[in-house]
């Protein structure tokens, strides 16, 4: 694979907005990210990632694109926007790529409209189509940035944003674009959480990633954006790897083989074997089979205990955005002068039916010289997707 440098990071979260807000509470475990909310779900308060930083206006003459995952896509965007401006103004507009990876869009915004219309049998005037097309968030980008290259979105549901870092790849590699604004953005809406909810998939309490006690998961939003180049930069990603099992629409196979094949396939592709990575960040929901599908799977693919955590319990499971966020949050430990790891945050009690994983601690630190991370991304129907980021050096 071509040679792909993450030469700058926007993310925002609901731990905080900005690098330097969301490492602080990353790395320390902080807690405040998840907190009860009431009206996502009938007569329910369940923990929810929800991003509390204030969230830009769109640009004038863009009222047409105005949602809330536009906007959050704006607030991590403007993070970078220095960097992506100087490499389109030594590329060219149209040697710049958008890809963004999402699975709500502006669904929430259209949802409103669609209960409006079933109540008074006309559209309101506010209503927009466009607000829920799953390329919205990537043209927005592109019309936001005057950019004319590949521009499109990825919905593979919660692998969408570590898929559009692949796609991403493959456009420096194919030589279609000479740098490339790529990540995942998705918000909250109702149509995420009462699925969830029918699927009795949602925890009442903070999710306990891989515990005994584990009872599912809880929703989040974010967006995570790279400038993604040929140019060296402090963080690469090495390789990457995809697999597709079509095993059941919502449930894993259960002995993990495609998430299996997915990491083996990043290593192949970054030309490293499984000892050599440092970490794993765990796709990890809390959910009681892909919990034991993905313990499975790494205990498959790695010979020895490799240090490991899920951060879904800090920020939630942020669907389109999470691929994108975790491998932000691997991109935070490559560059932390401390070489801090994300902790796993659970209540200490493993499930003695899953094999045992080395999870990490608040404090835990990668060792000294050239570090691999590895971010797993697992989604509904099979779609499986495995990052690995180093040191560029």
């Amino acid at each position: 694979m071509s040679t792909a440098y993450l030469n700058a990071l926007g993310v925002a979260c609901s731990l905080g907005a900005g690098k330097a807000a969301v490492a602080d509470a990353l790395f320390r475990a902080a807690t405040h990210g998840l907190r009860p909310l009431d009206g996502w779900v009938p007569a329910r308060a369940l923990p929810l990632g929800e991003v509390t930083a204030d969230l830009p206006p769109v640009p004038a003459g863009m009222e047409q694109r105005d949602t809330r995952n536009n906007r959050l896509l704006l607030l991590a965007a403007r993070e970078i926007e220095t960097e992506v401006r100087a490499a389109i103004a030594r590329f060219g507009a149209a040697r710049v790529g958008v890809v963004v990876g999402t699975s709500t869009t502006g669904i929430e915004e259209a949802t409103h409209g669609i209960a409006a219309r079933g109540v008074d049998g006309t559209w309101p005037d506010d209503y927009r189509y466009s607000d829920q097309e799953l390329g919205a968030p990537a043209a927005f980008l592109a019309e936001w940035l005057g950019v004319a290259g590949p521009c499109y979105g990825i919905s593979t549901a919660c692998t969408s944003g570590a898929r559009a870092l692949l796609s991403a790849q493959r456009l420096l590699r194919l030589g279609l674009c000479d740098a490339v604004v790529c990540g995942g953005a998705d918000t909250l809406c109702r149509l995420a959480t009462n699925g969830f909810h029918a699927l009795e998939a949602m925890a009442p309490e903070r999710c306990l990633p891989f515990s005994r006690s584990r009872r599912g998961i809880n929703i989040g939003e974010a967006a995570a954006l790279f400038l993604m180049t040929r140019d060296a930069a402090p963080v690469v990603m090495l390789g990457g790897g995809a697999s597709s099992d079509a095993y059941h629409m919502s449930s894993p196979e259960p002995g993990g083989r495609g998430a299996s094949e997915a990491m083996r396939r990043a290593l192949s592709t970054a030309g490293i074997v499984a000892d050599t990575v440092d970490y794993v960040n765990l796709h990890g929901t809390a959910t009681e089979h892909n919990d034991a599908m993905e313990s499975h799977a790494v205990a498959t693919t790695f010979a020895r205990p490799v240090r490991c955590s899920s951060t879904k319990a800090l920020t939630g499971h942020t669907l389109g955005a999470a691929g994108a966020l975790e491998a932000a949050f691997c991109w935070l430990a490559l560059t932390d002068p401390g070489r801090r790891l994300p902790p796993h945050v659970w209540d200490g009690e493993p499930d003695p039916a899953l094999p045992s994983l080395a999870f990490t601690r608040i404090g835990d630190t990668l060792p000294a010289g050239r570090r691999h991370l590895m971010s797993n991304s697992f989604a509904f129907g099979g779609n499986n997707a495995s990052l690995i980021l180093a040191d560029a050096t």
